[in-house]
């Protein structure tokens, strides 16, 4: 009997590291790629029933939710999501900064140290080793390490940094060969699953495939005309209008012998494409078989390589969200049919919005143009060799400004008297708002924009000199006739930072929350419908709306 209690009370620990009550069995992790708040309002009525308009009937729309940083890219969005905390703490301050050690401008997750696998092509040389903080899921893996953790999106920055260092699986899209692959930072092969849906549902199959739209052109009156002339014209095409023949336009690409699998990208196919992926990870996986809860995050990349070529006034892109909400229902009713609808919860939000086409704004005469970089740098540039007898401007990436550190020192200069005289000079640039040095960035704010980009920037990844544009404006390389075509984002102001966040699920009560949220909120929540640890960094707060429903 002595022996028997022995055991027993040995056994308890581990028993109780295993068990959670009343979790659910899975948590769900939407991102779309350069999604505005006013989608889910301009396009509301022409959803379905079972997509994004049940979320928002039966679950928490957060409706003034904020990113609280700036520069506003797809990578330090996702890192953002997961870490809870802002580029200044997770040290991904842009989708590619200009690496020192280098001297050349590299990709927020590239990894040398790293090889491809599914692929012999170079796109599998990633890794998460650049995120300087744990995600959410780390801290899921790290507390229950049964827990299963599946990342995936075409992006290979959008599958890695929500998955984190710890993740089962993060998979992404390869344009040399269209299928999805992974690092061997995470994989020595693919599991088997990855590679029996590589071989029957793959990208080549889509681009035999013509995308029209998916209700009479007509009848698309939440848009501008097809033919606008701010939209960007796709190779092989003419006009910027449907239909999109994917065949017609890969024509020239496959007579060269290889597939333009970026056409497939910027289609509605390719968000098909990854629910496909999703759902048969959660089946192959067997996420939220045990009672143990797992994490799958899914990003739809489709929206923004489609949203910089045709602007958030396109037909293109009202029906790629049409469409889009037929993927998002398919999602919802395999949840609801494998986990039952209090057995999974779902999170729903972007990692950045959009600016209005510039030109747009200009031929409205609403402030807001271009600024074209190339002519001021050259003479930033030749005025600091003037002025200190050497080039001392390395490049400009992100409106970052790097520096000569070495060239300086040579010259027994200080950084800082450098980078005063550098801001003077981009201080004089008309489209420039605010101009910060790199005693602006070691000093508390004065105001909301410095605010901003203290918590965007890490001393070792930013430049000397940060600036920000005014609202409304787009740094271009040149002007040209392209130039003023498409749109992109990446600033402090509302167009870009006003996010949607829905939330769904078990215990999720039905209600609209309109105080102000901030991006770094989601990562809290889910702190608590997870029962974890803050994770690392982690700066943001809990969203008690959202959590006023559990138990």
């Amino acid at each position: 009997m002595k022996n028997l209690l022995v055991y027993i009370a040995l056994s308890l620990p581990l028993f109780a590291f295993n068990q959670k009550s009343e979790q659910p069995k899975l948590v769900v992790g939407i991102v779309v790629d350069q999604m505005c708040y006013e989608y889910l309002y301009r396009y509301q009525e022409r959803f379905g029933e079972n997509g994004f308009r049940k979320i928002m009937k039966n679950g928490t729309n957060c409706r003034t939710t904020l990113y609280n940083y700036v520069p506003t890219f797809t990578g330090p969005g996702h890192a953002s999501i997961y870490t809870g905390t802002t580029p200044a703490n997770h040290g991904i301050v842009g989708n590619e900064w200009y690496d020192r050690n280098s001297g050349k401008v590299l990709n927020c997750v590239y990894d040398s140290t790293e090889k491809s696998v599914g692929t012999s092509a170079s796109g599998g040389m990633c890794s998460p080793k650049n995120l300087k903080t744990y995600t959410i899921t780390d801290q899921l893996k790290m507390t229950y390490p049964s827990a299963k953790v599946v990342s995936i999106s075409i992006k290979d920055r959008s599958a890695i940094l929500p998955g984190g260092h710890l993740s089962d699986g993060s998979y992404w899209f390869d344009y040399a060969t269209g299928k999805f692959i992974t690092s061997t930072f995470f994989k020595s092969e693919l599991p088997k699953w990855v590679q029996d849906f590589n071989a029957s549902d793959n990208a080549e199959k889509y681009m035999k495939q013509s995308w029209n739209t998916l209700y009479d052109i007509s009848s698309y009156t939440a848009s501008g005309p097809d033919d606008s002339p701010y939209e960007q014209v796709l190779s092989g095409k003419t006009t910027p209008t449907f239909p999109y023949d994917l065949g017609q336009m890969n024509a020239s690409s496959l007579a060269a012998g290889k597939n333009n699998f970026s056409l497939f990208t910027a289609t509605p196919f390719a968000n098909t494409y990854l629910t496909n992926f999703a759902l048969q990870a959660m089946s192959s996986e067997n996420l939220g078989a045990d009672n143990q809860t797992d994490m799958l995050c899914i990003s739809y990349s489709t929206p923004d390589i489609a949203g910089h070529s045709f602007g958030l006034r396109s037909v293109e892109l009202e029906d790629m969200y049409l469409r889009l909400d037929i993927e998002i229902a398919r999602l919802i009713c395999s949840l609801e049919k494998q986990y039952g609808k209090d057995g999974f919860v779902l999170f729903l939000t972007a990692d950045h919005a959009v600016v209005p086409v510039p030109q747009y704004l200009v031929d409205k005469k609403l402030p807001g143009g271009y600024m074209f970089v190339k002519e001021p740098l050259e003479l930033l540039k030749k005025a600091s060799a003037e002025k200190f007898g050497a080039p001392l401007v390395l490049c400009e990436e992100n409106q970052n400004i790097y520096l000569d550190h070495k060239k300086i020192a040579e010259l027994h200069l200080t950084i800082d008297q450098v980078a005063e005289f550098v801001a003077d000079q981009i201080r004089r640039w008309s489209e420039v708002k605010a101009v910060y040095t790199p005693t602006d960035l070691s000093t508390a704010a004065r105001d909301e924009w410095q605010a901003m980009v203290l918590k965007g920037v890490h001393p070792k990844e930013s430049g000397d000199v940060v600036f920000i544009l005014e609202p409304g404006y787009l740094m271009k390389e040149i002007d040209n006739a392209a130039a003023h075509k498409g749109t992109s984002h990446g600033s402090a102001f509302n167009y870009d930072t006003h996010v949607p966040l829905l939330w769904y699920g078990a215990s999720i009560p039905a209600q609209d929350v309109f105080r102000t949220i901030e991006i770094t909120d989601i990562a809290a929540t889910l702190s608590h419908i997870l029962q974890l640890q803050r994770s690392g960094a982690m700066t943001g707060s809990p969203i008690l709306e959202v959590l006023s429903g559990d138990k």
